[in-house]
């Protein structure tokens, strides 16, 4: 006993020397670490990767000093200090979308455009990359390299295992050298639109590939090879590659052998793929994610889809697909997410809304077969699909009213109904579906009324929409909004859209308590009352799209305010009056006040208050003065319609050659003098209305240079002198009206306007002109 008592004695004592002789050796080690974070190669190399880089915004100032682990985006292995990890990924991404190649920057969020680009690094990467020996991961996404090629040194970088390049504006060819990073499992090179591939070959020697992204890519060149390439990737599960292939192809429809058997994640959407469903794809069983939509694929719904068992995202949207909906697709019952839109569909749908119920623990949360040519009511079978938080079913021919049930689905969000035939009341057990944020009604015949009682639980509704069909002359203003003066409603909306309703008196009040409003879309609803000046004010910050035409809204308009974000405003055909205000907007493209009452003269520095203005519609109002030049000098005006008010004076003699405008109608005003040759700088016009006013001279010659003109209207004035006939020449070959009506020319009318073949409206009358029977006699479409 004693023996063993002194053995278990040297035994503590030998632990006891060798933990303490390894934290010993352990604190060396960690001290020499600490001594030396960064390996000085690795830092000289970084800094002359810097020096060959352009950096607007300063992101890599810690780039000094002597311990390199430590600067932004640099991370180094803990026990041997070489740099291991380079994210230079940018900050302030905006949200692309391969199928949008222009960025998308969120309203009201940390990010913007001015952001994105000043944060965008740029300029050359050198190689110097090489001596980071180490290096497992590098992304430069988001990032500006102004179309130069991907460096055909990373292919030497050995160590890499994640490689991520998308949105950086890289060009030419991929490089095959990027075939040697054997231990690569992640490369993403998508939406770098200016780069293509003729061969995907070099993949084939990626065994590790477990995540490829090639979107936006063009792989044409690559024909139906890309497939044989692909399915050499054991190891990958997901392969993303929309947007690859911009002319009409097929993929091959039948391999020998599936390699791709790990693959859980499918996207082959918006490409041009013209073929049947190819057969491979349904070998692919054990996919989570299928997303094959917009293409044009041929023939009937396949069976096969029964094999993807696991399938939780299915999107077949656009593709072509014809006949019945299968019933098998409601037996996937892992299903999450389906999307059948845009389909034409034969309009019967029983049999796929029954088969869902074959899944009595269905988990399907989005449904989207919208557009598709449906025909039906929605059915009780529907009822079955509890987990519901998504369901479209806009743009079909549904008919019926919305069943009591919808009010069951206890986790929608989005609803969208609009642009049925339905008819009916909403019922009120809409009310209910507190998890509610999108509510889609529009373009129905509902009838009867909408009350509180129809929102009482909607506390999370931020879009709502609503209105009745336009042209239904046999129950207008069929619904009714009604609700109380007090009504306080339990919502902040984001967004409303309300047409071809007739809304109650308490309507304006409650939409006063509206503060965080964004769109506002209130057409045709007869509202009679004046735009509080206030609420207008309190939301102008984040206004950006602000339609309240064709109601009965009076009174004057808040002189001065800014719109930081506004990009449309229509107010037409309302009974508004007073001064045109002087509302500054940079961002504004559409600014609208036709047929009101306004009064006064367009403010002289309309152009600085709204630079970027396109569209400008003033018409049939009481205006008078002179037409400021400032309107005239707006670059980006496409369309200006000033008829039927009391402009006065001549018309500009200099105009823009970088002028865009394309639709011109000031008509019906008291214009006078000449028409200007500065008008021939207009190469992009079509319309061109100055007819009724006191115009004299002749037609200017330089008009010909107006060669997109497609209607003419110079009638009523007091032009002279022959027509020109460049007009019947190949000058204006789109030319489909000309009204020259009640003027003073003479002389004779040229058999060249015989040549106008898309001439359909010709009026000459009421002038000095003398014709011959021959010149229309084979123009028998002409209402002369």
């Amino acid at each position: 006993m004693d023996t063993h008592y002194h053995l278990s004695i040297a035994h503590y004592f030998l632990l006891f020397l060798l933990a303490s002789s390894y934290m010993q050796t352990r604190d060396e080690l960690s001290s020499s670490v600490k001594k030396n974070l960064c390996i000085d190669e690795e830092r000289q190399a970084l800094l002359i990767f810097k020096q060959h880089l352009v950096d607007h915004s300063g992101r890599l100032s810690s780039w000094v000093g002597h311990d390199c682990c430590r600067w932004v985006g640099i991370s180094c292995n803990n026990l041997t200090s070489h740099v291991v990890k380079m994210d230079l990924r940018n900050p302030y991404p905006p949200l692309i979308d391969v199928r949008n190649p222009d960025p998308v920057f969120p309203i009201n969020e940390e990010w913007t455009k001015s952001a994105y680009v000043k944060s965008s690094l740029g300029g050359k990467i050198n190689a110097s990359l090489l001596s980071l020996k180490h290096l497992n991961y590098l992304d430069l996404s988001y990032n500006y390299f102004d179309s130069n090629q991907i460096p055909k040194f990373f292919g030497e970088l050995k160590s890499l295992q994640y490689l991520n390049l998308s949105h950086a504006s890289f060009g030419g060819e991929i490089p095959l050298s990027l075939g040697n990073l054997s231990s690569l499992n992640f490369l993403d090179l998508s939406s770098n639109f200016d780069l293509s591939s003729r061969s995907l070959n070099w993949l084939s020697r990626l065994s590790s590939m477990k995540y490829l992204d090639l979107g936006g890519i063009n792989l044409s060149g690559t024909g139906v090879n890309w497939v044989y390439d692909v399915n050499m990737l054991p190891s990958l599960s997901e392969l993303r590659l929309p947007l690859c292939f911009q002319i009409e192809s097929s993929p091959v429809l039948s391999l020998q052998s599936i390699n791709l058997t790990s693959l859980l994640i499918l996207d082959l959407s918006d490409n041009m793929f013209t073929s049947a469903f190819p057969s491979w794809l349904f070998n692919l069983t054990s996919l989570i994610t299928l997303d094959i939509s917009i293409n044009n694929f041929n023939g009937p719904f396949p069976s096969e889809f029964a094999n993807f068992k696991y399938l939780e995202h299915l999107d077949l949207s656009e593709t072509g697909l014809k006949g019945r909906i299968p019933k098998v697709i409601g037996n996937l019952c892992k299903l999450k997410f389906l999307s059948l839109s845009d389909n034409k569909f034969d309009g019967g749908i029983e049999e796929f809304w029954r088969s869902f119920s074959n899944c009595p623990n269905n988990s399907l949360e989005s449904l989207d077969l919208s557009n598709c040519e449906l025909k039906s009511q929605l059915p009780d079978s529907l009822g079955v699909l509890k987990c519901l938080q998504s369901l479209n079913l806009m743009g079909n021919n549904l008919w019926g009213s919305i069943p009591d049930f919808m009010g069951n689905f206890s986790s929608l969000k989005i609803l969208d109904l609009s642009d049925n035939n339905m008819t009916g009341s909403i019922p009120q057990s809409l009310g209910q579906l507190s998890q509610l944020v999108s509510l889609h009604l529009a373009g129905n015949s509902w009838e009867g009324n909408l009350t509180e009682a129809h929102f009482i639980n909607l506390t999370r509704l931020q879009d709502f929409q609503l209105g009745c069909q336009v042209g239904n002359i046999d129950r207008p203003m069929s619904l009714i909004f009604d609700v109380a003066y007090d009504w306080v409603p339990p919502f902040q909306l984001h967004r409303i859209v309300i047409t071809n309703c007739w809304v109650g008196h308490g309507f304006w009040i409650w939409l006063q308590s509206q503060t965080e409003l964004v769109d506002i879309f209130l057409n045709g609803n007869g509202i009679s009352d004046s735009i509080p000046k206030e609420w207008l004010l309190m939301i102008s910050s984040q206004l950006i799209f602000l339609d309240l035409s064709n109601n009965q809204f009076h009174g004057n308009l808040p002189s001065h305010l800014k719109f930081p974000s506004l990009k449309y405003i229509d107010l037409s055909r309302n009974q508004l009056e007073g001064l045109i205000p002087h509302w500054w907007s940079t961002t504004i493209s559409v600014f609208n006040l036709g047929s009101n009452l306004f009064s006064g003269s367009i403010p002289s520095n309309i152009g600085l208050m709204m630079p970027n203005l396109g569209t400008l519609t003033l018409y049939e109002n009481n205006l008078s003065g002179t037409i400021p030049p400032s309107v005239w000098n707006m670059q980006q005006l496409l369309v200006l319609s000033l008829r039927r008010n009391q402009f006065s004076g001549e018309l500009p003699c200099a105009l823009s050659v970088e002028s865009k405008l394309v639709f011109l109608d000031v008509g019906l005003n008291n214009l006078s003098g000449n028409i200007p040759s500065s008008l021939g700088v207009l190469s992009s016009l079509k319309l061109l209305k100055l007819n009724n006013n006191n115009i004299g001279g002749e037609i200017p010659d330089s008009l010909q240079n107006c060669s997109s003109l497609m209607s003419i209207d110079l009638g009523d004035n007091k032009l002279s002198g022959n027509i020109p006939l460049w007009i019947g020449g190949s000058h204006v070959p789109m030319l489909s009206r000309l009204l020259l009506r009640s003027n003073y020319f003479s002389g004779h009318i040229s058999q060249q306007l015989c040549n106008l073949r898309h001439l359909h409206i010709l009026d000459l009358s009421y002038n000095n002109l003398s014709v011959a029977t021959y010149v229309f006699k084979k123009r028998n479409s002409v209402v002369q």
